[in-house]
């Protein structure tokens, strides 16, 4: 966690990659991630917390079984614990994401885009 003044749009600017979480900052348990997202994820669900996205560019569909969900900038939803999801952007969205400490990126599905949290140089 850092006590120094955090840009969200320095921060995006610092890395390229898509799907890979950066930390901006915590708020007692929970990680305040900055992330980038191009193409399909995988279908995945995290059984024990719920998901906050905010969409600061770009659009998100978040595939639900059920429903797709479209996110425009300044979007913000909320994946209830446990519902299987499927992030889908056709070209780059640039998003924030709140879950608690701990919480990877493919949450029970695991496999190769499983990424651990980067802290932010």
């Amino acid at each position: 966690m850092t006590s120094d003044v955090r840009n969200v749009h320095d921060a995006l600017a610092a890395f390229t990659e898509p799907w890979q979480p950066h930390r901006l900052t915590s708020v007692n348990d929970y990680d305040v991630k900055v992330v980038k997202l191009l193409g399909e994820f995988v279908w995945h669900s995290h059984p024990e917390t719920d998901e906050l996205f905010l969409v600061m560019s770009g659009q998100l569909t978040i595939q639900l079984r059920d429903r797709d969900v479209v996110l425009n900038p300044n979007d913000v939803f909320v994946v209830p614990r446990g519902v299987e999801h499927c992030p889908k952007a056709e070209s780059e969205v640039q998003a924030i994401l709140i879950e608690p400490r701990g919480t990877m990126n493919t949450g029970d599905a695991g496999g190769e885009r499983t990424a651990e949290v980067q802290e932010l140089g």
